[in-house]
């Protein structure tokens, strides 16, 4: 043998990884086919294997390729830097493998490979080495995505659990049936819960073990490109939950890697999680900064996925998070702030928006830690957008009371809106809010099906017309009676039956009428896009609200939570003239009455009322919404109709709302303009974020000062759900 035994690896090539910089660590680390040169043979192929494991005594690497024995392959320690490797002739894509490693306290470990970009499906746990033969066809697609300002655009996400959509397909069939359900539904995105590989199928893939490697149940990592490739073609952006909080125990995987707390931090009260029993990454680690923003980085370049939801973010901010006093270790200013996860995430998202244009970075963040989606050259954390929590909560607790009581309640409706521009939201109805006795969307409701559905009906009438993003889970798209359930596929049977097949049909037009007008989506980051007609029918559980595009476009929107009708409702209208009923969820079509609306329209008139100049009599269903869009009719005739009906759009634009005027970019921003402004998450930053605290997340003031900026945060609120 006359070839570098290490696969010509060398410590220079880790510098980055060493020092926290290295942004795509899995071309260095993992296993790779490579050719190296031999001065007696000329070039030699293999796989060049590679691992850190700074404090082992020894590694040595067994696989199918060596009958799993370990002894006859001894790893070599590149100088200087902790990674061990080994170059192994005429091994490629298929083989098995795993590290034998020594550790510190003398005991021999057998490693699965935290690079790994391949796995067995469990209960198998070996790595396997892969290299993707995948040839693209999304470029027209990624064009379009880099030319976008997400917080403008419609988002209408469908969240997925893949193991249990249906049941037993595989990627290439999810890539026919997922697809086409999901364009037939008319959602902008579909959102993968995690889709790295985990053992334990009940934790939904939320206790990962191997980062980089697809899920293998259902095919190949250039099967699941497959997949995110016809999302593509189809017009579909494919989102997908990270999860960089917490890391699974199996002792074969990342946990104690070479005997000594690698990944993990070795203080419990710093590398243990309470209440998911997982270990915490060590956020501080230059080497584990650059595995975790390699990661991050690693499924939007090498998969094309459009974004990410980091789950749990809450519990990454906050020291104390789920732990009472004399549990946890304060900062290095006194305070509760986890300094250097907020560097982590805040690196994650100036990294990732940088390189991938139109991409999208979202929090799930449970408490009201401000400027989750401020600038990171702002003090904030960067992402494009947070789900708004305070929202989902507030809005289920009142759409899970009788109606008789929701008039005693009907600020949980409201009150999102004294906060809705602190950040960019998107309004999740999750996974999360259909487990653990919690109850379907369809089981929340009391009393008889006739109210479940139009109240169910009426609520997502509510939510697409509320600024903010949109997300649905699997099955409430259709009102599955039955909580989600990992072992089993949705109950598609139910869509086919009376009132499900209605709420069914109602998503699907929601979804189109939502696309086809920006006064629905155009201004969510921005007040003049919204405003209240009548926010204090309590009495009547009546909610009336006006969107706008700021080019002229109206819509009013009207929910009558109540079970009786409403006709002749007096509602305020911004300008006089024929509004269009585009909307109305007791429509025969939805399982509806098919017989309470408007015949089509409503005449405003000069009449003022709520505030507005103009009103209307409006007749709103039992349990229904009315969406009313405003129709600019020419006054006058001429012999250039252009100019009517731009003078039409013009009067129409004056009667709405003003657009705010963009903010002046500071000196110091216009110096970090190329680098962060544009590409640290202010796409979705339109904005600047306001320390505004929420109802459902107590906060308490911290003296601390964290790194990015901020003089104080909110103070662990706690989870209500467990992963």
């Amino acid at each position: 043998m006359a070839f570098d035994p290490g696969g010509e690896l060398t410590g220079w090539d880790l510098t980055g990884f060493h020092q926290g910089h290295d942004t795509e660590v899995w071309h260095r680390l993992g296993a790779h086919e490579i050719t190296v040169t031999d001065s007696e043979r000329g070039q030699v192929s293999g796989t060049r294997f590679a691992v850190w494991a700074p404090n082992a005594q020894a590694v040595r690497l067994a696989g199918d390729f060596n009958y799993w024995n370990g002894e006859s392959s001894p790893m070599h320690l590149v100088p200087g830097s902790g990674v061990w490797s080994l170059f192994v002739p005429g091994v490629g894509t298929g083989a098995l493998y795993k590290f034998e490693v020594l550790g510190a306290d003398g005991v021999w470990r057998l490693k699965a490979d935290p690079f790994a970009r391949f796995c067995e499906a469990p209960p198998h746990n070996a790595s396997i080495v892969y290299e993707s033969q995948y040839q693209w066809g999304d470029d027209q697609w990624l064009w379009f995505r880099g030319q976008k300002k997400q917080y403008e655009e419609p988002v209408s996400i469908y969240e997925v659990h893949l193991g249990s959509w249906r049941k037993g397909l595989t990627y290439v069939e999810l890539a026919r049936q997922l697809v086409e359900y999901v364009s037939w539904q008319g959602y902008t995105h579909v959102e993968f819960m995690p889709v790295a590989e985990h053992p334990y199928d009940g934790s939904w893939g939320y206790h990962v073990t191997g980062y980089y490697a697809p899920i293998s149940r259902f095919g190949t990592p250039d099967e699941f490109r497959y997949l995110v490739d016809e999302l593509h073609k189809a017009g579909i952006g494919v989102l997908v939950d990270w999860v960089p909080g917490h890391f699974a125990t199996d002792p074969w995987a990342l946990q104690r890697f070479d005997g000594t707390a690698l990944f993990e931090h070795e203080d419990p009260r710093l590398g243990w999680h309470p209440d998911w029993g997982s270990y915490i990454f060590n956020f501080g680690r230059n080497e584990v900064k650059s595995f975790l923003v390699s990661n991050a980085y690693y499924w939007l370049d090498e998969f094309h996925i459009d974004g990410l939801r980091i789950d749990a973010v809450a519990s990454m901010l906050y020291l104390d998070y789920s732990r009472e006093a004399g549990q946890w270790v304060p900062n290095k200013f006194g305070g509760n702030e986890n300094l250097e996860a907020v560097e982590l995430l805040q690196s994650v998202n100036v990294h990732n928006y940088r390189r991938k244009p139109g991409i999208m970075m979202i929090a799930e963040e449970s408490t009201s830690w401000p400027g989750v989606t401020r600038a990171v050259s702002s003090g904030g954390l960067g992402f494009g957008f947070k789900w708004n929590m305070g929202w989902m909560n507030d809005s289920l607790r009142y759409y899970g009371r009788d109606p008789l009581y929701r008039q005693f309640h009907h600020h949980e409706m409201t009150f999102a809106m004294a906060y809705a521009y602190s950040e960019n939201f998107v309004l999740p109805i999750s996974h999360d809010e259909v487990v653990h006795g919690k109850g379907s969307m369809f089981e929340r409701v009391p009393q008889d099906e006739w109210r479940k559905f139009g109240t169910l009906r009426a609520f997502y009438a509510f939510m697409w017309a509320h600024p903010g993003k949109k997300l649905l889970f699997m099955g409430t798209e259709f009102g599955q009676r039955r909580e989600f359930a990992e072992t089993r596929s949705l109950d598609w049977d139910e869509s086919a039956h009376w009132g499900h097949r209605g709420v069914q049909r109602l998503v699907k037009d929601l979804n189109t009428v939502y696309k086809a007008h920006p006064a629905l989506y155009a201004l969510d980051t921005d007040p003049a896009g919204f405003r209240w007609i009548n926010a204090d029918d309590a009495g009547g559980n009546v909610f009336s609200l006006g969107r706008f595009d700021g080019e002229g476009q109206m819509i009013a929107c009207i929910t009558n939570f109540s079970a009786d009708p409403r006709p002749d409702y007096r509602v305020g209208l911004p300008a006089e003239g024929a509004w269009v009923e585009i909307m109305n969820t007791d429509a025969a079509v939805y399982d509806g009455t098919g017989k309470i609306g408007n015949l089509g329209q409503v005449i405003a008139h000069p009449v003022p009322s709520n505030g507005f100049p103009a009103s209307a009599n409006v007749t709103i269903p039992p349990l229904g919404a009315v969406w009313l869009l405003f129709q600019p009719t020419p006054t006058e005739e001429s012999d250039e109709p252009e100019k009517v009906e731009a003078g039409t759009r013009a009067a129409a634009k004056q009667a709405s709302p003003r657009r705010r005027e963009p903010a002046a970019v500071e000196p110091a921003e216009e110096e970090l303009a190329g680098e962060e402004l544009a590409d640290t998450g202010d796409e979705g930053s339109a904005t600047p974020a306001k320390k505004t605290r929420s109802r459902n997340s107590p906060a308490k003031k911290s003296p601390a000062k964290a790194a990015a900026g901020k003089t104080s945060s909110a103070a662990g609120a706690k989870k209500a759900t467990t992963k």
